[in-house]
């Protein structure tokens, strides 16, 4: 999306579009790690949001974040479908919750936000020469 936003690309090909998932903020999920290891006992915990988002909700939130309507962009390759995909994958954190008081930080509007604003940031240093400025022009 950050290389059709500054024009290095004129498509995002993806799969399906309708499996939905418990997304989350990767520091979010380090800081239960730590939690857990606080503790006086090694147990199991499931870490997740309890959340599920389609890709679909991922790519609108993605492109209407930088202005642009997806469905211009977007198409679906059969390419990127998993044989064996999963529909809906959901974390159930209660445990983690309640054992260890743990809950994410991070809503999924923000998190994509913020990976967007990764993906803008480096396709900008790579335009002004950075690592992999020669990777990015070549895919054009």
């Amino acid at each position: 999306m950050a290389h059709i936003k500054r024009g290095l690309q004129k498509k995002l090909y993806l799969g399906n579009l309708e499996a939905r998932r418990d997304w989350g903020y990767a520091p979010d999920y380090v800081r239960a790690m730590w939690v857990m290891m606080q503790q006086d006992q090694p147990d199991d915990y499931v870490i997740g949001t309890g959340e599920a988002h389609s890709v679909q909700e991922f790519v609108e939130v993605a492109f209407e974040h930088v202005g642009l309507d997806w469905r211009q962009y977007v198409e679906i390759d059969a390419r990127y479908f998993r044989p064996s995909e999963v529909d809906f994958l959901l974390a159930d954190a209660s445990k983690a919750q309640r054992v260890l008081g743990w809950t994410p930080e991070v809503t999924f509007q923000q998190l994509v936000r913020i990976m967007v604003d990764a993906d803008l940031q480096a396709v900008e240093r790579e335009l002004k020469g950075g690592v992999g400025a020669l990777r990015v022009r070549s895919q054009v």
